[in-house]
């Protein structure tokens, strides 16, 4: 009894050892730099290795909805847990707030996909003045929408040279739409019924919002087809034989959403634009039970990239494992919280692909 105790001391302090070990490894720094795109000011924090030398470089895109810059969601700081995991391996991460979020000005609500694309690109002018950047190995990894950002911001810039996704986005707007509520609405406790009638006036909607995306018309033709598609619900529903109808659907709250520049701008979104000027190497990573990004997006950054036709892409589906990249059991969005962060498999993947790809 008394070795194990002794052992279990040892191990304590051998892993206190290592921890400190990984800690002095790793310098951060907070920074400030203008976007691309405006007159935006982003904060963002630098983790670098703390030897002296010049190491490849990733700039982390996020997902839809204002993120801080560690990425805090379900319970988990993923970008902060991403640089701290590949920082020791030898690569300088730069995680940034979203807009209207922490050290960066603006308001995230009037912003598009393409303008996340060029506070990317504003990043990246940032690290080229850094001295201990490797400038010829500059990455961008991106997460949930995250995806099409640096889609968008590879096309436009000779100086990102890999690409890293993470359950990210290659299918057009509409599809994903499409998708991802209809995985969210058959996976929800709904009667059938009722999810019959989700999804029916879900496709509706999306698709007059797609329609009519750059209309001046497009609040007053929403309505126009919601009221109609409520005319025949009603009497639908009163062939049922329901004393009560609890199914709503949101009309006012989504039709001020759809308006919105961001809505107007991403059910139109069409990858192929701009992953067919995207050569070069990609890894994309995507959990089988992914109920926003679905996993046919794997083969979407095959088929639609220059890098796809060129062999340059490598897709990885992990079994059992979420958007946010977790292992999970009931695989819902109200399970994250319970679930941990990224495992060290997961980013040792990323960590092999670089070093075979990068360095």
């Amino acid at each position: 009894m008394k070795m194990n105790k002794i052992a279990i001391a040892l191990t304590s302090v051998f892993l206190f050892a290592v921890g400190q070990l990984s800690a002095q490894n790793i310098k951060s720094k907070d920074v400030v730099f203008k976007s691309k795109a405006d007159s935006i000011t982003i904060g963002a924090t630098i983790s670098s290795p703390e030897k002296a030398g010049k190491y490849p470089a990733i700039i982390i895109a996020s997902g839809t909805g204002a993120q801080d810059r560690d990425g805090t969601m379900g319970g988990t700081k993923m970008f902060a847990r991403i640089a701290n995991y590949l920082t020791p391996k030898g690569y300088i991460v730069l995680r940034m707030d979203d807009r209207g979020v922490g050290k960066t000005t603006g308001e995230y609500r009037y912003a598009t996909t393409a303008d996340f694309a060029l506070d990317v690109l504003g990043a990246v002018e940032f690290l080229k003045a850094e001295k201990n950047v490797d400038l010829n190995h500059i990455g961008l990894l991106g997460h949930s929408e995250g995806g099409a950002v640096i889609s968008i911001a590879a096309s436009k810039s000779k100086d990102v040279t890999f690409l890293v996704s993470l359950a990210g986005l290659a299918s057009n707007g509409l599809e994903s739409l499409f998708v991802q509520n209809e995985n969210l609405v058959n996976n929800s406790p709904l009667p059938e019924v009722d999810k019959k009638r989700s999804n029916e006036i879900n496709r509706l909607m999306f698709a007059t919002a797609f329609q009519y995306a750059t209309s001046d018309s497009l609040e007053s033709k929403l309505n126009a087809v919601y009221n109609y598609w409520k005319q025949k619900d009603d009497s639908y529903f009163k062939t049922l034989g329901i004393e009560f109808d609890h199914f709503r659907f949101p009309i006012w709250s989504y039709v001020q959403y759809a308006i919105g520049p961001w809505y107007r701008y991403f059910v139109k979104y069409e990858p192929q634009l701009f992953l067919g000027n995207v050569d070069v190497p990609i890894l994309a990573i995507n959990g089988s039970k992914d109920v926003f990004v679905d996993p046919v997006n794997l083969d979407y950054w095959k088929q639609y990239s220059r890098s796809g036709q060129l062999g340059k892409v490598t897709t990885l589906l992990l079994p059992n494992v979420n958007h946010l990249l977790q292992p999970c059991k009931e695989c819902t969005p109200s399970e994250y919280s319970k679930l941990g962060d990224i495992p060290d498999s997961t980013l040792d993947s990323i960590v092999k692909w670089l070093g075979q790809t990068v360095k």
